[in-house]
């Protein structure tokens, strides 16, 4: 509970790191260790959760996002920002679900190479306890962060709903 209580006080940063003014975002819903926002002015809507507490040095405050542009016509789109800068051309895997998706990546980012990637990544989020990300950073050390799902399917859905009028 405490664990779930410190990742929500910081969750209000990671929103400020995505949103625009803060008046424009409205709360959908807390839901586990996840968030969802809307973001009527752009418009967007998404599901958000920091990663694990770690004791391993950051570069970035890691957070995965799960992103609706209804304009754009974009649903569901996953977004990971990981701890570290990462290093150049190193392989960045998600292990959810008993599955490895191999990921594309860049500085301190990561995301699903192709639509079908992003569909199975969603799809295991539903079911799976947590998700990991494995990569290397800049110094060529390994590192990992890891998020618990409990909510997102909840947060995910929020998040769609939250946008299906918006156009």
């Amino acid at each position: 509970m405490l664990r779930s209580l410190a990742r929500l006080s910081v969750l209000p940063v990671l929103v400020g790191l995505l949103a625009a003014p803060a008046q424009a975002r409205e709360s959908l819903g807390l839901y586990g260790t996840w968030g969802a926002f809307r973001d009527p002015l752009i418009p967007r809507c998404y599901a958000i959760a920091m990663a694990d507490p770690s004791q391993m040095k950051r570069d970035y405050q890691p957070y995965a996002a799960i992103g609706t542009w209804p304009r754009r016509g974009a649903r569901s789109q996953v977004h990971l920002r990981l701890s570290r800068q990462l290093a150049a051309n190193a392989p960045v895997t998600l292990r959810i679900g008993g599955r490895r998706i191999v990921l594309t990546a860049g500085a301190g980012d990561a995301w699903p190479r192709d639509a079908s990637g992003n569909a199975a990544i969603i799809a295991a989020m539903r079911s799976a306890p947590s998700m990991t990300v494995n990569a290397r950073d800049a110094r060529g050390r390994p590192f990992s962060n890891t998020w618990s799902l409990a909510g997102a399917a909840s947060a995910m859905d929020a998040a769609l709903i939250g946008c299906a009028r918006l156009r």
